[in-house]
């Protein structure tokens, strides 16, 4: 039988064509104030058996030659390291050809491990993390309930790359509203050379119905900056990055996409930038826009 999901499932993009192995449901956090994406299900761990049972499906659906899975849902970081190396275990048990493990993770997920857990981790081919980071402004995560702190985030960015592991980490444009929108840029900008994230990615601010922050937004609460706006927030935090970073900006919520490797492509993208803000380059319209 082919596997199952409990759906909805995200993936990052760049996990296309890995194999999606569920060994959670849904978030265990669930309470950010932008996002739906799992609010539709109630969180829990698979149990081994069905995580035994799942794997050796992909094994006779997929044969030996998988080489990179992705371990949904949103948080799966959060089992206990003992669980997730036995994970990993089994995986390059059924797929010798394994190279590379993918995970989204939060910061209290990553501190909660050792330095010594996450090496092993690493060398169970657990080889990237992915770090919704969303700001760097500490006034706007406790503003959509995101439940770490800047400097939580910092840390466990920073411990995963010393133990080996590639970070991606997200920062969400126009989440601090026009009136910290700069501020949210540049401190964005600050967190990520603080942590030395690998990978960099952009994606811009969509309201979804039925989120508290829809809700804020129809109350006149919360503005969410204009596509212009949105542009000149994204100059700010490309200004501000430092440090040797693969940078995206390519995600369907994009009104431009921009894609290369900071600081090297700065000038070419903030020129890039300037002529779209000028009117020279035109802006994906709304009917095009997508999480």
């Amino acid at each position: 039988m082919p596997l199952v999901y409990d759906p909805p499932v995200f993936r990052p993009p760049s996990e296309a064509d890995s194999l999606i192995l569920q060994v959670t449901i849904g978030c265990s956090h669930n309470r950010c104030t932008f996002c739906a994406m799992y609010r539709g299900k109630r969180f829990r761990t698979k149990t081994d058996e069905e995580i035994r049972s799942d794997v050796a499906e992909a094994r006779a659906q997929y044969g030996a030659n998988v080489r990179k899975v992705f371990l949904a849902d949103g948080d799966a970081m959060c089992l206990s390291f003992h669980r997730l190396a036995a994970i990993l275990e089994l995986l390059n048990e059924a797929f010798p050809r394994l190279a590379r493990v993918g995970i989204y993770a939060n910061a209290r997920d990553i501190l909660s491990k050792t330095d010594d857990d996450l090496a092993a981790l690493r060398r169970g081919k657990l080889k990237i993390v992915y770090l919704g980071l969303e700001s760097g402004d500490d006034v706007t995560l406790a503003a959509v309930n995101k439940g770490v702190t800047v400097a939580e985030m910092v840390t466990a960015g920073t411990r995963a790359r010393a133990a080996g592991l590639a970070t991606s980490v997200m920062v969400l444009v126009g989440l601090a509203g026009v009136a910290r929108s700069l501020v949210h840029a540049r401190l964005s900008a600050e967190a990520i050379n603080a942590m030395g994230a690998s990978y960099t990615a952009l994606l811009t601010y969509t309201p979804v119905d039925g989120t508290p922050l829809f809700g804020a937004i129809e109350h006149g609460a919360f503005a969410v900056p204009s596509p212009r706006e949105s542009l000149v927030e994204i100059r700010e935090f490309v200004s501000a990055v430092t440090i040797d970073t693969y940078f995206t900006c390519n995600h369907a919520s994009n009104y431009l996409p921009l894609v290369g490797r900071l600081p090297r492509a700065r000038t070419e993208m903030l020129a890039c930038l300037d002529a779209a803000l000028a009117g020279s380059i035109p802006l994906k319209p709304e009917f095009l826009r997508g999480l």
